[in-house]
């Protein structure tokens, strides 16, 4: 692991690639950004949303937080979402949790744990919404896995119920929600292939906020 003044040096030879292959690369970052997707990510420090996707700067406009949650009274992420929806206008919001989670691990005990139990508490509220479903599964670690599912379908929905994804959607037809699973143990993206059509038809009876 690298000591506080080598990331310097780390940064300094980074410069030196980047420049070497591209003369402008600096002059073109410094330019307004025009990402396609949104993604709302853990802040697990093993998982970068970039790197694993295989995108550069500019192209993915990046949220994380513990367990990748969408509180609606969280200011933070709904600030994110608003600007990226309004001004950077994207077509792709992606949810992406990940397996061996340490915020849902932490959720699944029955501990107080300080600050972090109203944050959690979202997450215990994914478990008991999913209670049956999750009780059935007598593998601890499957059961664990399919929270972490669980707990990334229920923050999808959670943007598929704001106003600003609502009437971006209606008016253009975009953006659409994803919701990813990290493998740590594979390296790969599963995608949950949530019905996003299908979830914005369900619960607009309750969450329509388009006036129509």
């Amino acid at each position: 692991m690298a000591t506080y003044q080598e990331i310097f040096e780390n940064n300094r030879q980074w410069i030196a690639q980047k420049t070497a292959t591209n003369a402008d690369f600096f002059q073109q970052l410094a330019k307004d950004q025009n990402p396609d997707y949104l993604y709302i990510g853990c802040s697990d420090s093993r998982v970068t949303a970039e790197e694993m996707m295989g995108l550069g700067p500019g192209e993915v406009f990046v949220h994380r937080n513990v367990a990748n949650l969408v509180n609606n009274v969280d200011l933070n992420v709904m600030s994110v979402l608003n600007y990226a929806i309004k001004h950077l206008k994207v077509k792709h919001i992606i949810v992406c949790g990940h397996y061996n989670c340490g915020g849902v691990k932490a959720a699944m005990q029955p501990k107080d744990l300080g600050i972090l139990n109203p944050w959690l508490r979202n997450i215990r509220d994914v478990y008991r919404h999913h209670k049956a479903e999750l009780d059935a599964i007598t593998d601890e670690e499957k059961r664990y896995e399919r929270l972490v599912e669980l707990n990334v379908v229920e923050q999808c929905t959670n943007i598929i119920k704001t106003a600003a994804m609502q009437v971006s959607y209606q008016q253009n037809g975009y953006p659409e929600v994803h919701g990813w699973v990290f493998d740590l143990h594979t390296g790969h993206i599963v995608d949950l292939e949530i019905d996003f059509k299908n979830i914005l038809q369900e619960i607009k009876a309750i969450y329509n906020l388009t006036d129509n």
